[in-house]
């Protein structure tokens, strides 16, 4: 069975030829997306900790930037 990151990817790549193909917009569907991964964190984390997570991501978005440190 494929690890998180690899089941993630496969399935955001489907996701996004099926909008290419219906000529939806990449962005309106990036955000759409992100507003139901954050409604599935929300049941099982606090708001504080999934806005730890979002300040993180948002804080690492140079992929030629090392981490600061790494969540496990």
């Amino acid at each position: 069975m494929a690890g998180e990151y690899e089941l993630a990817s496969e399935q955001i790549i489907g996701i996004f030829e099926e909008a290419d193909a219906a000529n939806l917009s990449t962005d309106v569907l990036g955000r759409a997306l992100i507003n139901e991964v954050i409604k599935v964190w929300m049941k099982r984390r606090s708001m504080e900790d999934v806005a730890a997570e979002l300040r993180f991501t948002a804080d690492n978005l140079d992929p030629n930037q090392d981490y600061e440190f790494m969540r496990p």
